[in-house]
């Protein structure tokens, strides 16, 4: 299960990979269209967007763990193991609560956005903002595994400030 999980992620980082080398390259080609031929082009600011929106959802959703999330450890830190349970569960919940309220909304208004696409590369806005799906479902799945982990009784880590990372 490890080994599978293990190349799952590797996976989501190859997509994260492959987003930002084209928004990178569609960058450049802006810059280059602007400033060289004093061309502008729009295509390449479409799909800078995109990719953007894509590669932050999609890495919050798959790749970012619930370690390199950002979050206010001031009191977090400060508490012991039972409290951080608690707290984990009472936020646990409050998110999956939250983001289940709104899942069947977000699919309503998802799905509907079929009906419209992007001004220059004709992507329809369901396509698009698909990933907000994936990325709600990925979160939901986290949540209920946290708080199912903090009810049997495994506190979240405390903060380590030596073992801090960039999340990259």
């Amino acid at each position: 299960m490890i080994r599978i999980r293990t190349w799952l992620r590797r996976r989501a980082e190859d997509v994260i990979v492959l987003l930002l080398a084209v928004m990178f390259v569609a960058f450049l080609i802006q810059i280059v269209f602007r400033y060289l031929f004093n061309f502008p082009i729009g295509w390449t600011s479409e799909l800078t967007v995109v990719t953007w929106l894509w590669l932050v959802l999609w890495g919050a959703a798959f790749v970012v763990t619930e370690r390199e999330e950002i979050r206010f450890d001031l009191i977090y830190a400060a508490v012991g193991d039972r409290t951080r349970r608690v707290m984990a569960i009472v936020t646990g919940l409050s998110l999956l609560g939250l983001y289940g309220i709104s899942l069947p909304a977000v699919a309503d208004y998802v799905t509907f956005m079929k009906v419209q696409s992007t001004a220059y590369l004709k992507i329809r806005f369901d396509i698009l903002y698909s990933v907000y799906l994936f990325f709600v479902v990925a979160v939901l799945v986290r949540y209920v595994w946290l708080v199912v982990s903090a009810i049997r009784g495994k506190a979240p880590a405390a903060f380590d400030p030596t073992q801090a990372s960039s999340g990259v």
